[in-house]
């Protein structure tokens, strides 16, 4: 079985913008919406939540909830507007979704979380997973070996309510006195556990994939773990220098060994046009649906702003595409690709041609 490489699920970050311009870079990636609440789905504004462009898939729908009836209800709604997979989120430490019943708190009743994920099966045809801790709070499944297999056994219940994946974030969930950005980085990474919680999962349930979340910031580190687990799902790291992407089909293919990735002309082209091209069909559909006030260029260019990474320009090339003085007056398809030709005009980028690096608007 291949392995899978998914964008991590976060809030404000991957929409559907985000998760366009990611499959630009891959075809293969596992890519998830931002977290969802179930009454978001059943009281809100649907389309506002899970409309997406139909080359966004594989994609995922994250949900955020307790209640099993919510979600499968939720669920039903999600399948029916075409996602490929329902995930859980027991993993946000925030006040916020703490105060919500759900979230990470949710590892504290593992069996209410495995009722969740019986429902979902029950209501829909498409696979469920979960993403959660690797403890809460004091946990220290290392050296404790209650700890240790508490969270086994939350695995194991997941698994037995017919879950087919689950995400690790190889960190506990501290949900008193740590923010959600402090719970990304003081809680110690262990990934030891993690690749021994996949083991002891798969005696009991070897078709169940078990990914690898927390603290991975290059596609050789995923390489340093590739055979530990069945997948790396990478969040920050993919936002902010998304060009690592470029490599991931590659990697799947060869079994992680071709990890590297160069962004030279001939790749930037493909990418800026298929931008290009996306920008516009965003545009025409805002105007044609009646609403043009829904094209907001920033909405797509905030998320790009990563990929030239390295390259020389980039910083005038960022801030271009952040300067929304140049970003208003965007108002047809012509002053997209006007607007993305002009930021482009001058970074420094390797031409195969003359075999050198070159500003972008001198490169035939």
């Amino acid at each position: 079985m291949k392995k899978i490489l998914a964008v991590a699920p976060m809030m404000d970050w991957t929409d559907r913008h985000c998760r366009a311009f990611h499959r630009m870079l891959s075809k293969n990636a596992l890519l998830y919406t931002e977290m969802v609440h179930a009454g978001a789905i059943l009281f809100g504004d649907q389309a506002r939540h899970l409309d997406f462009d139909m080359i966004e898939k594989p994609l995922v729908l994250q949900l955020g909830g307790s209640e099993p009836l919510d979600l499968a209800q939720a669920a039903q709604i999600g399948q029916r507007w075409g996602y490929s997979q329902i995930d859980i989120n027991c993993g946000c430490p925030s006040e916020r979704v703490q105060r919500g019943s759900f979230g990470a708190c949710l590892m504290a009743e593992p069996k209410l979380v495995s009722s969740c994920v019986q429902a979902i099966l029950e209501a829909v045809d498409l696979p469920v997973s979960v993403k959660h801790r690797l403890g809460l709070d004091a946990m220290n499944p290392a050296q404790s070996q209650n700890d240790y297999q508490y969270v086994l056994d939350f695995m194991l219940g997941i698994c037995d309510a017919g879950a087919t994946q689950l995400s690790v974030h190889a960190r506990n969930a501290v949900l008193k006195g740590l923010s959600p950005k402090e719970n990304r980085t003081i809680p110690p990474l262990r990934y030891e556990i993690a690749k021994q919680l996949r083991v002891d999962v798969q005696k009991h349930y070897p078709h169940v994939q078990v990914l690898l979340n927390g603290g991975l910031s290059s596609n050789s580190e995923i390489f340093a773990h590739w055979n530990d687990f069945d997948g790396f799902m990478i969040g920050r790291a993919a936002y902010h220098t998304p060009a690592i992407l470029l490599a991931w089909d590659r990697m799947i293919e060869t079994n992680g060994q071709d990890y590297g990735y160069f962004l030279n002309e001939q790749t930037w082209r493909r990418v800026q046009e298929q931008c290009v091209e996306y920008t516009q069909n965003w545009l025409l559909a805002c105007q044609e649906s009646g609403r043009p006030e829904r094209f907001q260029l920033a909405g797509i260019t905030r998320h790009i702003l990563g990929f030239a990474h390295g390259l020389g320009g980039s910083r005038l090339w960022r801030q271009q595409l952040s300067d929304h003085r140049l970003l208003h007056r965007v108002k047809t398809v012509e002053q997209v690709t006007q607007f993305f030709e002009m930021a482009s005009a001058h970074l420094r980028i390797f031409s195969d041609q003359s075999d050198s690096y070159l500003p972008y608007q001198q490169i035939d």
